[in-house]
């Protein structure tokens, strides 16, 4: 059995929306990442958990492999322990995605 590290990848973005095709464009890139499996975290920061370094670089090539021409697209990868640190100082986070590693087995 491999070993796990979860990461979380937080996906951050401002792309141009001022002509038809540049929010064709932002429109097909954030249906690109909810088909990868992010989830919103704040308007335009979407975030992934993943089981280890190397699902990280495989997204992160997948991403890229998507990105449109013009704006700002970065990604930050922390660990899941360092994510559920974070201090929410405003509302709380919401999800309707269960996040975690629990493994249920029906005989």
């Amino acid at each position: 059995m491999g070993i796990y590290r979860y990461m979380r990848s937080l996906l951050m973005f401002d792309l141009p929306i001022d002509t038809a095709k540049q929010r064709r464009d932002y429109t097909r890139f954030v249906k690109s990442l909810k088909k990868k499996g992010f989830i919103m975290f704040q308007e335009s920061i979407y975030m992934k958990l993943s089981i280890n370094d190397s699902a990280v670089e495989a997204l992160e090539k997948s991403v890229k492999a998507d990105l449109p021409p013009d704006g700002f697209v970065a990604i930050l990868t922390i660990t899941e322990k360092q994510f559920n640190s974070m201090n929410i100082l405003l509302g709380e986070f919401v999800s309707d995605t269960i996040n975690n590693d629990d493994k249920v087995v029906e005989l």
